[in-house]
C-alpha cells in the first residue's frame, strides 16, 4: 500500500506546483534586422493650465504661449519674464518688462492680464501704484486701513471710495497671507 500512495502523493505535489508556478511568457518577439529596439515615450512636462475667464496670468506660471496672448505683451518680453522666474513681487516683473514695454500705459494693459496678487499687508507703496488704474489717493487708502485681517474688511474700507464693480476689480490685483 505504500507503494500506492508514494505515487499519488507525488503527482498531488507536482500538481500544486505547477499551480503556483508563474504563467509562462510567450517569448519577446525579435526586432527587424536594422533597426533599434523601441524607446519609451518622453512625456513632456504639463503646460500651466489656462486660466478661467477673465483671470489673470501668474508671471511665475504661464507659459510663454500664454504670455504671448497679453496685450502688448511682445515675444522679447515674453522671453524676459520667462527667463526672469521666478519673481518676488511686481516690481521685479515691472522691470523686467520696462525693458521691452517702455510705454507706462501698455504696461497698464499688461497688468490688466498679467498680476502676482499683492499682500495688502507688506506691498509697497510703488507696487501699489503698479495695479492698473489706482493713483496717489487710492493707494494711500490701501495703506491707511493696515493691517487687513480678511477680505471682507478690504472691500468694506475701499467701498467707501469706489463702487462695488471697481472693488471687485481692485480684488484681483490684492491677497492677505
Amino acid at each position: 500500500m505504500k507503494r500506492a500512495t508514494i505515487p499519488a502523493v507525488l503527482l498531488v505535489t507536482l500538481v500544486g506546483c505547477q499551480q503556483d508556478a508563474p504563467p509562462e511568457t510567450p517569448p519577446a518577439a525579435a526586432a527587424p534586422v536594422g533597426t533599434t529596439p523601441a524607446q519609451p515615450a518622453v512625456i513632456p512636462e504639463a503646460p500651466a493650465p489656462a486660466p478661467a475667464e477673465g483671470a489673470m496670468l501668474d508671471p511665475n506660471q504661464a507659459t510663454r504661449e500664454q504670455l504671448l496672448t497679453v496685450p502688448n505683451m511682445n515675444e522679447a518680453a515674453a522671453d524676459g519674464i520667462v527667463a526672469g522666474r521666478p519673481f518676488a513681487d511686481m516690481r521685479a516683473v515691472d522691470r523686467v518688462l520696462a525693458s521691452h514695454v517702455s510705454d507706462p500705459q501698455q504696461r497698464d494693459a499688461v497688468y490688466r492680464k498679467l498680476w502676482r496678487p499683492l499682500d495688502l499687508n507688506t506691498a509697497s507703496s510703488e507696487e501699489i501704484l503698479l495695479i492698473p488704474g489706482v493713483g496717489k489717493r487710492m493707494q494711500h487708502e490701501f495703506e491707511e486701513y493696515r493691517p487687513y485681517r480678511s477680505i471682507e474688511q478690504f472691500r468694506r474700507e475701499i467701498g467707501k471710495y469706489v463702487n462695488q464693480q471697481e472693488v471687485a476689480r481692485l480684488e484681483q490685483y490684492v491677497s492677505i497671507r
